[in-house]
């Protein structure tokens, strides 16, 4: 479970808060839910919404 991530740890990633990341995800009708986001769910974020520069590049489009 170590590439799990946290929402938490998402939104800082794209320097901002995890209210405004459950935002995007909800008006972008993204199917992720609890606190937890599996690797598969977080590409699913970097391709919908960018990867952030600071992302290895495997995880970028």
């Amino acid at each position: 479970m170590s590439n799990v991530k946290t929402r938490a740890q998402i939104a800082r990633e794209f320097g901002i808060s995890r209210k405004t990341l459950y935002n995007w995800l909800k008006e972008e009708k993204l199917p992720i839910k609890g606190r937890l986001l599996s690797p598969k769910e977080q590409k699913e974020i970097y391709e919908k919404f960018g990867a952030p520069e600071n992302l290895p590049k495997k995880w970028r489009s």
